[in-house]
């Protein structure tokens, strides 16, 4: 089941973005979606308003939950509940293109990573893109 995330899921939500090296200082400030089974959160990506656009953030499942479409079934979720364009930086563009984003040269001035949250990341396989409200 994908839902959004209630106050009472951070905990295991933090467990689930550690294991996936997905945590980022101020994640408990953002909107979160999570794909849940038997009572376990096996899926997750994150909304981060910014004054001038909505930023998808950590988006991951469970190892053992991948390659069943619960990824693309988050991203339709939160894309669901945002009003307008939702960009992202991404090292994975393939699969965020099969979810309806197109790459752009660069992203909203909002969107500007601190270097620490880019830390390990390697720059030139960086992309920014965006999909559309339909």
């Amino acid at each position: 089941m994908i839902r959004r995330a209630a106050p009472e899921d951070r905990s295991r939500l933090r467990i689930l973005a550690e294991r996936l090296s997905l945590e980022y200082p101020g994640m408990e400030n953002d909107l979160f979606w999570v794909a849940e089974e038997d009572g376990m959160i096996m899926g997750m990506v994150g909304l981060k308003r910014h004054a001038d656009s909505d930023e998808l953030v950590s988006l991951g499942v469970d190892s053992s939950r991948r390659s069943a479409g619960m990824g693309r079934r988050l991203v339709e979720a939160l894309a669901a509940e945002v009003t307008g364009a939702v960009y992202l930086a991404t090292i994975i563009p393939d699969f965020f293109s099969g979810c309806g984003f197109i790459v752009i040269p660069a992203g909203p001035v909002g969107m500007k990573k601190d270097p620490s949250w880019c830390e390990g990341c390697p720059r030139e396989r960086c992309t920014i893109m965006v999909r559309e409200k339909k």
